[in-house]
Formats: C-alpha cells, sequence, structure tokens
C-alpha cells in the first residue's frame, strides 16, 4: 500500500536508479528521458526523472480499439502523426479501411486534444535513439504501455523501459515482449484496480501536470 503518489514515485526511483547503473553505469544525462502517461503517470514520473536527473515529458498516446471489443486494440496512435497497427487483429476482425481510418482519425483527435490541454507550447519529445523510461502509477491491463511502447518504437526510441510501482503479475511478465526492461515494484496476487493500493488517490489535475513539467516539485 503507497501513501499516495509521491510515495510510490520516490520508491520506484530508488529501484529505476539502481537497475539501470547496475546495467550500464552512471546514466548520462542527456541519453534518456523520462515519460510519464498522463495524467495519474506524470507525479510519478518527476520523482523518477528527478533521481536519474533525466528530463520529463508526457507520453500522449491513444489505443485503436476495436468497435464493440475495446479492450482488444487494433493498434495506437501517438501525437506526431504516428499510428501503431496490429496487422493480425486488423484481419481478424475484418475492420475495412473506411471504419479503421475514421477511428484512427477519431483517437487522433483526442490525442491532439489532450496534447494541447498538458503541453500547449511545446513540441513532442525527441525520443529518437534515446533510453525511453515510460512511468504510469499502476498498470491493470497494459493497454495503454503496449501502445506506447509500440510509438516510441516507430520513433526510434533506443532502450525502451516500462517502470510502475504495481501491475498484476501475469501482464508485467507479458509487457516483456514490449519493452527492454519492465521494472515494477509490486505485483500484487489480488490486483483489483490501480486506485485500491493507495491510500491518497486523487484525480491528477491539468494544472498539476503542467506545473511538474514545468520543475515544480512532485
Amino acid at each position: 500500500m503507497f501513501r499516495d503518489r509521491a510515495d510510490a514515485g520516490q520508491q520506484l526511483a530508488e529501484m529505476v536508479v539502481t537497475r539501470l547503473m547496475h546495467a550500464a553505469g552512471q546514466p548520462e544525462v542527456g541519453a534518456g528521458i523520462v515519460l510519464g502517461l498522463p495524467r495519474g503517470g506524470v507525479p510519478v514520473a518527476a520523482r523518477v526523472a528527478r533521481a536519474l536527473g533525466f528530463p520529463l515529458d508526457v507520453l500522449v498516446v491513444r489505443k485503436i480499439g476495436v468497435p464493440r471489443q475495446p479492450e482488444l486494440a487494433l493498434g495506437a496512435v501517438g501525437e506526431t502523426g504516428v499510428v501503431v497497427l496490429n496487422e493480425e487483429v486488423v484481419s481478424a476482425v475484418g475492420v475495412d479501411p473506411g471504419e479503421l481510418g475514421a477511428l484512427v482519425r477519431r483517437a487522433s483527435q483526442e490525442v491532439q486534444d489532450t496534447v494541447a490541454q498538458l503541453r500547449p507550447a511545446a513540441g513532442p519529445p525527441e525520443v529518437k535513439g534515446r533510453t525511453a523510461i515510460v512511468v504510469d502509477d499502476g498498470v491493470a491491463t497494459g493497454a495503454t504501455a503496449r501502445a506506447a511502447a509500440g510509438v516510441l518504437r516507430q520513433g526510434g526510441a533506443g532502450r525502451l523501459v516500462l517502470a510502475t510501482p504495481l501491475a498484476a503479475l501475469s501482464i508485467c511478465e507479458s509487457l516483456g515482449s514490449c519493452f527492454d526492461e519492465v521494472i515494477c515494484l509490486s505485483t500484487p496476487l489480488r490486483f483489483g484496480s490501480v486506485g485500491q493500493h493507495y491510500r491518497h488517490f486523487d484525480q491528477v489535475s491539468i494544472l498539476q501536470v503542467r506545473r511538474l513539467l514545468e520543475g515544480w516539485p512532485a
């Protein structure tokens, strides 16, 4: 049980620093970037970024769900216009090109609307060739994390690391196929929802995210 996201972020930061230094020695500041999944992942990511001395940003992605089966992902859209499709799923469910195009456009608009709120004056994070550490406050299904990995791979990111305070063990293991490394503090046997593992799990506001991105304390 974590006190709040700041507590979870501090504990996670200690493990991330230990794991990365064990793998490659003292990480260089310019070599990596920490990307929080909005909005709840950003306060956690801020602690990780501070501990590593890496810049902090948000990674805005939207999963493209199968109509009437939204938990099944057709692919994902990133803020640079990157579209990653799971061709096997697209073929299996028989989505026609017109419908798929409409789904992609809708997801792209949602991404742009979110970016305009959270990072109105800056462009997307530069990830090409860099170690990208994706952080969330917890991973329930893994769908968003998988979408993030797909977008980052297509964007040319180097080493991909997923860091989260908690996830179901089976999800944590399955995400190893998408990320080069998965760092998870806790894998509860009875996972339930992310929020039930925090004493305080208030909604993170747009203003809070902006302040964190501007360098305010987490």
